[in-house]
């Protein structure tokens, strides 16, 4: 039997984690996951021995191991709880499921290390852009928050690419919105990527997919109809051309659309169209947007196999993409994932993505028992150098679950303190690390 954690787990918190229970088949794996999850929290390095170490388990290190190694439980399982938590917790009614999907690369040192290859990191600083690591596929749900003005993306499914020869990542990217689409039938599933998630496998029932268009992507008419003639009927109509092509002769016109937090006025074009190259026969839509004194022809071009939405609302809902970057850099800088430097397969399968998931948990944890107007004042006070600062960030909301555990260790040892604003913001309870 795992010992009982050192470190008093906050009721909230554990209330949240009790949730994700059922997704275990034994009751000891899922204690032993809400160690690991408060230790992820309170951990200043987010290895496996570090999370232990936090959770005050330093002397069972090797069953923390033993967890993401060789434990029985499925992180997609897992992701889909938390997924079906997000929905029920963030989303009002039918509001259709915003799903974003992106790659991210995360550097390894080893010969051993599971599915590690040299691959492409976008992130990398200079010139060199080729690193050796492992490439995963992020799915994550993107929610607006009351106390947000840009959308927050809460990731929840992953994928390891395996190489050339395998499935690729948009193969793997319409996995994972397959499932989605699968848990939501009662809701809509949009699905939006960048210009490298475009192809068939993403033309599927129960979801559609918006992508930006590679200035070299040429459309077509939709589908004539038959004709009644003999031979092989048309798959595609009449050659529209690339974007340029497009956006030379089209009508254009003015709207405001609502995108990173803030109203723009722009200028929109669209048609219905054939993505043949990538999408084959499945109907789409092309949407255009530039600027108003914009010298460029169009300054964005999108396609969407939803062909019901509105040219304005096909923007915004691309705009809601760029939120799984910074979700990807907070997973990466603040909760540490990647910092284990576990080899086995099915421990660089799970660490990664555990890590994500305590992060759409943390943000779900401060949006329904953690939110306090008085955290910006706070934060203002600690960092004046924060002039314009109106809303939490994610380290915000770490350091406010952090100062739970305190908190709980107060009451844990004297049941009839009911003072707990007796406790001062020091640094010791990690307020400072926020920005």
């Amino acid at each position: 039997m795992l010992p009982p954690a050192s470190v008093p787990v906050p009721a909230t918190w554990r209330d949240l984690l009790e949730e994700l229970a059922p997704v275990f088949t034994r009751r000891s794996t899922h204690r032993l996951f809400v160690v690991l999850a408060c230790g992820m929290i309170l951990a200043d390095r987010s290895t496996v021995v570090g999370m232990a170490a936090a959770a005050g388990m330093a002397g069972r290190w090797r069953r923390a191991c033993w967890f993401f190694s060789h434990a029985v439980w499925d992180i997609d399982e897992l992701g889909l709880a938390v997924a079906r938590l997000i929905v029920r917790c963030l989303l009002a009614g039918s509001e259709p499921v915003i799903v974003a999907v992106d790659g991210t690369f995360f550097r390894r040192w080893g010969r051993k290390v599971a599915q590690a290859r040299w691959a492409y990191d976008g992130s990398a600083q200079g010139g060199k852009k080729i690193a050796f690591g492992n490439t995963w596929v992020v799915a994550a749900i993107v929610v607006k928050l009351a106390f947000c003005s840009s959308p927050v993306a809460l990731p929840v499914l992953f994928r390891l690419w395996r190489g050339k020869g395998t499935a690729s990542q948009v193969e793997l990217a319409a996995e994972m919105i397959e499932l989605l689409a699968g848990k939501f039938p009662g809701r809509q599933v949009h699905g939006t990527g960048d210009a490298a998630f475009h192809g068939q496998p993403l033309a599927m029932e129960g979801a559609t997919w918006t992508t930006r268009l590679p200035a070299n992507a040429v459309l077509h008419g939709p589908k004539p109809p038959r004709t009644g003639k003999r031979g092989r009927p048309r798959e595609k109509g009449d050659r529209l051309g690339t974007c340029a092509q497009i956006a030379a002769g089209t009508a254009w016109q003015a709207t405001v659309i609502h995108v990173y937090g803030q109203d723009a006025t722009v200028q929109i074009a669209s048609c219905q169209a054939l993505w043949h190259g990538s999408f084959k026969t499945t109907p789409g839509r092309l949407v255009l947007v530039r600027g108003p004194g914009s010298a460029k022809p169009y300054d964005l071009g999108l396609f969407t196999l939803d062909t019901a939405a509105s040219p304005a609302a096909i923007a915004e809902r691309y705009s809601w993409r760029w939120a799984i970057e910074p979700s990807n850099a907070t997973g990466k800088q603040l909760l540490g994932a990647g910092d284990a430097c576990n080899r086995l397969e099915k421990a660089v399968q799970r660490t990664v993505p555990f890590a994500f998931l305590i992060q759409s948990l943390l943000i779900c944890w401060y949006a329904r028992h953690g939110y306090q107007p008085a955290d910006i004042d706070r934060r203002r006070a600690l960092c004046p150098w924060y002039r314009t600062k109106t809303e939490p960030s994610p380290a915000d909301m770490l350091a406010a679950l952090r100062r739970e555990f305190p908190r709980a260790r107060i009451s844990a040892t004297s049941p009839g303190q009911d003072r707990l604003d007796q406790i001062d913001n020091h640094p010791w309870t990690c307020d400072t690390t926020a920005a």
